[in-house]
């Protein structure tokens, strides 16, 4: 078994070496101070102790040496720079004692930050220390948190005796930064030329001075903020001489590449594992249909959050890529809550938050401060990505990133994921933080806080003949065709068609609610965590859609008089449009029969049924095509059991690219053989939502396991295997791509005949369903001859069974994910032998309305 491992993020960081000359200074006597600063939290003293070692020891005269010392020892450092030239231009501050300690958002950055610099400072290291942070709100935030810590009298009484006691104090650049000084400045002062004392302060001062940078990644970044693109330029400049620098982080990322001159890393991992964060859950599959189902379904998250966490008011965050963005979506949001929750406009719009750096929101910054109490009545934050640093904000129960641009990197995705990962001093146990990210963002996440091996081994999927699921085995039936090639017209070609009240419209099977699941996964263990949401559909009444449809007929009338329009559109009477337009209770009544038809209850729409009844009141007049040029001769049916099904099988490259495995609680006693041994292998390196273990009373099918590398198959089958679905299906089968069962379609008049083998075979007492999955755009003329071909077929396999007396009946649609629940419901209501039109069949017929679809 050929074995790939990919190198691992914590095996890039350099390590400093603790074996130092302990008569300059012993961290070891800083025991006590560093138990009273950080508690009990010991990756903290570790990141100090490793800070002031490397800055002290007297080891290292610049990075270059730590650089040197790695690379010779390390081999996945070797790996990943291929030389020592490469890694050292890879570093943003080489010949400084520079370095980054990374350190996940939300687990006591400043606690470090404070005590390297209070530390170097003691011990003479270094006259004074200037912080710098790219906002005021971060400047704010650690002043404060300095300023508790310097006055802490227990902790300055923990102080080593053998160091005399210096009167440290904390200021900011408004202010001569004299020794004993620590400067915590926002970077944007020191460029002003007003009122910052950084230039007067720090010329030729840099060899006794420490500069720690918070948030150090916009220095290492691009940024559209001048005095964010000069940050690294102050630090470089000759004029101050600086030598020491450390950055600090918690997305120690250059876009997608990690820093190379990360000397401590506390990783996003470590923290949830110890509790020292919140868990974050997000999501590795769902589907939804548009901004309305999207609301519903975070709105609904809202609400379990509420109920979940009773003493306090969690807050959702909404992180989109600009201003203009975040402006659009707060309209929409708050008019959401209005008309589909039912707030008052008012209360809505007290209760959502918007934050940029747009001078309209400016007083909201402000507010930030205290939307954690349960008095100020914020639950919705929209925020632009760039500026989600420096909230302190623990209340964070949902992160929604709205759109792609404001996740679509590794240095992204953790900003986006840091507003919400700090614990409420409240809580007793590990709360939980949802990320409704897009599904398929969800790989980018999982790198960020997992590690992915890669393999190169098969796994094969085969029928049971023995065991308990093996009684699922069935026999289909299939015709022995003989095909002769035809030249033959449609008669009806160039023929206009009327308005035929008697033709229902073909209307897609809809309710106007939906159930619809979405899966999430747990950054800990992987495991996956299914939640389920009662979606409301946009739905128009028959009555609005009749009136509107009389009124446009009423207007198209007076235009056709004005401007005297001729025509040819007739009714089933003879007469045109303009003699005899449809009264709004023949409208209403025309919709009902459709709706009839199509087997829909109630009386409102969906969109697409609406566009769909507009559609045939505004349809020009359409001429009929040719039919296929080929012709089949049925001989006789032929009957095909599922035990001689073909094994089928995938090499771990394939699977991991995303194929789904479906597996019995049984699986010990059903997959043997080399197929367990690899399966093991699988499932200790698969993440979680790869891997489905079924409940073998609910996986009535006769494979041993089911691979489905697609999504609509993917989710094709988790519907199968809903309890409800599971207990009306008698058995059912995933067929193979080739060798199973198939029958030939044409794509178009005169061309060669094709193969069609169709997904699925579902038997429910003496029916069988023929399901095609496909995606919901998929569009296209070959899914139109294969649906158009596949009905003909599976209706003479019908009329031949009859013949023969047989009970047994075949049911074909193609379908998609937006109406696999609309599916499930008629199938287990036992209403969709009536009919059912799926709607991308209706959309198939929409597109392609000019090939022949009759018997010939």
């Amino acid at each position: 078994m050929k074995q790939t491992i990919k190198i691992d993020i914590k095996n890039l960081v350099l390590k400093v070496d603790n074996n130092y000359d302990r008569s300059k200074f012993d961290m070891d006597d800083w025991q006590e101070y560093l138990d009273i600063l950080c508690q009990d939290r010991e990756f903290q003293k570790k990141a100090i102790r490793t800070a002031i070692i490397y800055l002290a020891s007297g080891k290292y005269s610049s990075i270059n040496n730590l650089l040197k010392e790695n690379f010779d020892v390390n081999e996945d450092i070797k790996d990943n720079y291929k030389s020592l030239e490469t890694l050292i231009k890879s570093v943003q501050l080489p010949n400084m004692l520079s370095g980054v300690i990374d350190m996940a958002t939300g687990a006591g950055k400043s606690y470090v930050i404070f005590g390297i610099a209070h530390i170097a400072m003691t011990l003479g290291l270094v006259k004074r220390c200037l912080v710098l942070c790219p906002s005021p709100t971060i400047a704010d935030g650690l002043t404060e948190k300095f300023q508790e810590l310097i006055t802490k009298q227990s902790l300055l009484n923990a102080i080593p005796k053998q160091y005399v006691q210096k009167a440290i104090s904390i200021i900011d650049a408004n202010s001569t930064v004299q020794e004993g000084n620590i400067c915590v400045e926002n970077i944007h002062a020191v460029y002003e030329n007003t009122g910052s004392s950084i230039k007067d302060s720090f010329t030729k001062t840099g060899a006794d001075t420490l500069v720690l940078s918070d948030e150090v990644h916009h220095a290492y970044n691009s940024s559209r903020d001048k005095s964010i693109k000069k940050w690294k330029e102050f630090i470089t400049d000759d004029a101050y001489g600086f030598l020491y620098h450390l950055g600090f982080t918690g997305t120690a990322y250059r876009d997608n590449d990690y820093f190379a001159d990360v000397i401590y890393r506390y990783s996003l991992k470590e923290a949830m594992a110890e509790r020292i964060v919140k868990n974050i859950s997000y999501v590795a599959e769902d589907t939804n249909d548009g901004n309305f189902e999207k609301f519903q379904k975070i709105y609904q998250n809202h609400i379990a959050n509420k109920i979940k966490y009773t003493n306090i008011t969690p807050i959702s965050i909404i992180v989109t890529a600009d201003i203009s963005k975040a402006k659009g979506l707060k309209e929409d949001f708050v008019d959401f809550l209005v008309n589909t929750i039912k707030e008052d406009r008012k209360v809505a719009e007290g209760k959502v938050l918007i934050v940029t750096s747009d001078k309209e929101h400016k007083k909201n910054v402000a507010i930030l401060k205290n939307v954690d109490e349960k008095t100020c009545g914020v639950e919705w934050i929209i925020s632009v990505s760039m500026l989600t640093e420096g909230w302190d904000v623990k209340n964070v129960f949902q992160i929604v990133p709205w759109e792609d641009r404001a996740f679509n990197s590794k240095l992204l995705i953790s900003q986006v994921l840091g507003r919400g990962l700090r614990i409420p001093l409240w809580a007793t146990s590990q709360p939980t933080v949802t990320v409704f990210n897009h599904s398929s963002w969800s790989k980018n996440i999982k790198g960020i806080v997992d590690e992915i091996l890669e393999n190169e081994i098969s796994f094969s999927s085969e029928i049971l003949s023995y065991g308990e699921r093996a009684k699922y085995n069935f026999t289909v039936h299939n015709i022995d065709y003989t095909q002769e090639q035809r030249e033959k017209f449609n008669d009806e070609y160039e023929k206009a068609e009327t308005f035929d009240w008697n033709k229902p419209l073909d209307l897609v099977t809809q309710g106007t609610t939906i159930s619809k699941n979405t899966d999430y996964i747990d950054a800990i263990n992987s495991q996956i965590d299914t939640r389920y949401y009662e979606i409301k559909r946009e739905t128009v009444t028959v009555d609005e859609i009749a009136t509107k449809l009389v009124n446009q007929l009423i207007s198209r009338e007076r235009e056709a008089k004005l401007r005297d329009i001729k025509t040819d559109i007739t009714f089933g009477d003879g007469k045109t449009e303009l003699e005899k337009l449809p009264s709004l209770d023949e409208i209403k009544d025309y919709i009902r029969r459709c709706m009839q038809n199509a087997n829909i209850t109630g009386d409102e729409l969906t969109p697409i049924n609406v566009e769909k009844i507009n559609g045939k009141f505004n349809a020009l007049l359409r001429k009929k095509r040719t039919s296929a040029g080929y012709e089949r001769k049925a001989n006789s049916l032929v009957e095909v059991s599922t035990q001689n099904m073909a094994s089928s099988s995938m090499v771990f490259s394939k699977i991991k690219s995303g194929v789904t495995i479906f597996y019995s609680s049984d699986f010990s006693k059903e997959i043997s053989g080399d197929d367990l041994a690899v399966f093991t292998v699988l499932h200790d390196e698969l993440p979680g939502k790869q891997l489905k273990q079924i409940n073998i009373y609910d996986f009535k099918t006769p494979l041993s396991v089911i691979l489905a590398d697609q999504e609509p198959e993917r989710k094709f089958v988790e519907l199968l295997l809903k309890k409800q679905m599971a207990q009306k299906i008698t058995a059912w089968v995933k067929a193979r791509n080739v060798g199973f069962y198939s029958f030939q379609y044409i794509l178009k008049r005169g061309s060669d005949p094709k193969e069609f083998n169709p997904d699925f075979f579902i038997k429910i007492g003496d029916n069988i369903i023929v399901i095609e999955t496909k995606s919901d755009n998929d569009i296209v003329r070959e899914n139109y001859s294969k649906m158009v071909d596949a009905q003909k077929h599976f209706k003479l396999v019908n009329e031949m069974l009859e013949t023969e007396n047989s009970p047994i009946r075949y049911y074909f649609n193609i379908l998609s994910p937006n109406s696999y629940e609309d599916f499930s419901k008629k199938v287990i209501d036992g209403t969709y032998f009536n009919g059912f039109n799926s709607g991308i069949e209706v959309a198939l017929r929409k597109q392609f309305p000019n090939k022949n679809d009759g018997d010939g």
